[in-house]
């Protein structure tokens, strides 16, 4: 049967696809589409080999939440075989709403729009489609399902997810200093009224997946050239966006053009199906094809930031712990005008400045440890370093990045 097929992950081996209609699911042009959106976006720039996809990452998370539902059923906890369906249905999805290059444009081609909101929208249309298959998973993924422990599984700071993720990036990236004991937290995890806990024994392993995302953020997900490719690709479509809005023709498929010439939100697409369908159709190839014609664009800004990209010229980056002060935007302003020899009014393609902003740990989304003793604590409490709380405080850089030369 083809819902029994097996597919071979470079990070756990052999998946086995658990039934029809996750077979189905896996099979729809919604989610194909995200063989074709790296997990990381522009992150290959640092690490070559970060070109794992978010269908990758996708049937990973299936994978890790069937082992842990099958872990707690063997605690005793009890769970049906239609929310033991709909959790690995609703991780199966929880990343669908996901554009091209994932978080770098998420809020350029569509406006307003976080991906948790377009994933919850192409759930309820593929639930139509489905006849309703996906009533339970909806209610899972939106958290109003009675048994608030299925939701935490699939979005908390200890979710499925995140344990998925941080494995198969530090697989991808070769930062072995990311990588955590999955397989041992989800052994230690259990149910203790209606919450998701991890048994004290597992304490030290959360310890080190706290740490070890601490560390993969800073090295990998915020790394300063990742930082400075993003806002480059920000400004290039934003600067699609202004042409087209100005009456000016680019070349492009069809979809991309669509939602560089118009600022769509949520709303419409709730409203418009074909517009869905259009937006859906939409993935990183988009954006290189566009990339490779508009090298040649007669716009200087469009041109010049294409061909950055093909060849690697990356804005100039400077990050560092303390604020930039005025004088010191100012003075960095001017020199880079000067060196350009631009309009003042297109400098804002070439020159941004910003702040970056890193927690390993929220203490008022918990990770609760249940003692020996059967009290539930939080993990900050239990810890017996003071690094975890150290953790939840939040961490900001600042930076300047800018264009080191351009080809008017």
């Amino acid at each position: 049967m083809k819902s029994h097929k097996i597919l071979n992950d470079p990070v756990y081996g052999f998946i086995t696809i658990p039934g029809e209609l996750i077979f189905t699911i896996i099979d729809h042009p919604y989610f194909q589409r995200l063989r074709r959106i790296k997990q990381l976006g522009l992150t290959d720039f640092v690490y070559p080999g970060a070109l794992h996809t978010r269908f990758h990452h996708a049937i990973g998370a299936m994978h890790l939440m069937r082992i842990t539902l099958d872990n707690l059923r063997h605690k005793g906890i009890e769970i049906s075989n239609d929310e033991y369906e709909a959790a690995m249905v609703a991780i199966l999805l929880h990343d669908i709403g996901h554009g091209p290059f994932s978080h770098a444009l998420e809020f350029s081609l569509l406006k307003n729009t976080p991906h948790e909101d377009l994933s919850l929208l192409v759930l309820e249309k593929l639930n139509e489609q489905l006849q309703g298959r996906l009533n339970l998973a909806i209610k899972i993924f939106k958290g109003a399902y009675e048994r608030n422990f299925f939701n935490q599984l699939v979005s908390s700071q200890l979710d499925i997810d995140r344990l998925d993720y941080l494995q198969r990036d530090c697989f991808f990236t070769g930062v072995s200093e990311g990588t955590i004991g999955a397989d041992r937290i989800i052994k230690m995890m259990d149910i203790k009224d209606d919450q998701l806990v991890v048994e004290e024994k597992g304490l030290y392993s959360i310890e080190n997946f706290l740490s070890a995302r601490r560390l993969m953020y800073w090295q990998v997900y915020l790394h300063k050239t990742t930082v400075s490719a993003e806002k480059m690709m920000i400004n290039l479509i934003n600067r699609g966006i202004e042409l087209m809005g100005s009456g000016h023709t680019l070349y492009g498929t069809e979809e991309l053009l669509l939602f560089l010439g118009n600022r769509f939100s949520l709303e419409d697409l709730r409203k418009d199906h074909d517009l869905l369908e259009k937006f859906m159709t939409l993935d990183d190839l988009d954006i290189w094809g566009a990339i490779k014609m508009w090298k040649n664009e007669k716009d200087y800004v469009i041109r010049n930031i294409s061909n950055m990209f093909l060849t690697r010229n990356l804005f100039k980056i400077n990050l560092r712990n303390e604020a930039f002060t005025e004088k010191e935007l100012n003075i960095e302003k001017n020199k880079s005008l000067k060196k350009l020899q631009i309009p003042e009014i297109d400098h804002h393609y070439f020159f941004n400045h910003g702040t970056i902003s890193n927690h390993a740990y929220l203490n008022k989304e918990q990770i609760l440890i249940l003692t020996k003793k059967g009290q539930i604590i939080d993990v900050a409490q239990a810890a017996d370093l003071p690094n975890i709380k150290a953790m939840s405080k939040i961490v900001k850089k600042h930076y300047i990045c800018q264009a080191k030369n351009l080809t008017l």
